[in-house]
């Protein structure tokens, strides 16, 4: 007999709450945005919100849509898209594809400035069912979200010389810092390493060093370790049971690097969880991209929006739903009978989420 999948532990108990407010329905349903996004997210959405329907999760759904445009030259979303998430404070989002066309920028970049994303939340967990050179990867990884290199000043000093400007400010070191050490207490870890250049780029990288070891003083039950970028990203491939025991938070470009490492590790990105909080509102999302040439072939796997809702329902405090649907994917997996075509099997995206709802009441 097929013995339970235990839930990914470095999803739990989840984040430091950073609100205690949002909408409500008259019967007391949480409200939560969600933004089905472009190419296969709308069928991976759909497929959480049958699951979602099955485990009577007391939410209600707003869908919108945030097709972007252009206002004074800057990408924005839709003012009703914006509203939501604000009232609601907490969405879920599927992959998203930026339009083509000079001036528009990332999706993904606008949400984050516009809502102030700071902290991005990737934690990495091998799954049982689908092999990897790895069996023990547990990393926890926290990216600050809102400057560094993807500040986007740029400018062009000379024809052929263009110069990019890494923007660090002590407020945003500060509030990545202080989450990273809430996030590692709040889950059990008793260390935090900072992963960083600052042998470098003594200045910027020195200062997020700085405020890391000030943020620590006032931690006495959690170690900080300090490692350099290129000797984390040697070690996490060689032993990755390394990390298992800390929490890493680094600039922005460096945590876009790691995260991508470390889903490789586990599988890919199709089985990667991702959290964005910001100190109104939070988003939760698929990382992967859309994936057009399998778009509306109910081919896709809709595993990575799937244990990002369950990051979700951990930061809404919704513990006991996100228990039992996270074990209902991670037994749905590991029974190997369900899988989509990019896990090895010959399943349909409508096939795997039938298998997760029967499990739910496994």
């Amino acid at each position: 007999m097929l013995r339970s999948i235990k839930p990914l532990v470095a999803m739990k108990p989840a984040f430091a709450r950073t609100f205690s407010d949002g909408a409500f329905t008259s019967d007391g349903k949480h409200i939560v945005t969600m933004i089905p996004g472009d190419g296969i997210g709308p069928e991976i959405s759909h497929s959480v919100k049958r699951i979602f329907a099955a485990n009577n999760v007391p939410i209600e759904w707003e869908d919108v849509d945030v097709t972007p445009f252009l206002k004074n030259g800057v990408t924005t979303i839709p003012d009703e898209a914006r509203d939501s998430v604000n009232k609601n404070k907490v969405a879920l989002k599927g992959p998203l594809a930026t339009p083509i066309g000079k001036g528009h920028v990332s999706m993904n970049l606008t949400l984050r400035r516009t809502f102030d994303l700071y902290a991005n939340v990737r934690p990495c967990k091998s799954i049982v069912g689908y092999k990897t050179p790895f069996d023990n990867v547990d990393t926890v990884l926290i990216r600050e979200n809102t400057e560094g290199e993807y500040s986007g000043i740029e400018h062009e000093v000379v024809p052929g010389v263009v110069q990019s400007i890494k923007l660090i400010t002590e407020d945003a070191c500060r509030r990545v810092n202080e989450y990273a050490f809430n996030y590692a207490r709040s889950i059990g870890r008793p260390t935090v390493t900072v992963v960083h250049k600052a042998n470098i780029q003594k200045l910027s990288d020195g200062l997020f060093v700085s405020i890391a070891r000030e943020i620590a003083k006032d931690y006495p039950d959690i170690k900080l370790n300090e490692a350099l970028l290129d000797s984390v990203c040697l070690h996490v491939v060689q032993n990755p049971t390394d990390y298992s025991n800390t929490v890493m938070v680094m600039p922005n470009l460096y945590g876009d690097i790691l995260s991508d490492l470390g889903a490789g590790l586990i599988g890919g990105l199709g089985l990667t969880p991702s959290g964005n909080i910001g100190r109104k509102a939070s988003i939760f999302e698929a990382v992967h991209g859309t994936a057009p040439d399998i778009a509306g072939k109910d081919l896709s796997n809709p595993t990575a929006l799937l244990l990002s809702s369950v990051m979700m329902l951990r930061h809404m405090k919704l513990d006991q739903h996100a228990t039992e649907i996270e074990t209902a994917v991670l037994n749905t997996i590991a029974q190997g009978e369900a899988l989509t075509g990019d896990l090895g099997g010959k399943s349909t995206n409508t096939q795997f989420t039938d298998a997760v709802i029967k499990n739910l009441s496994a």
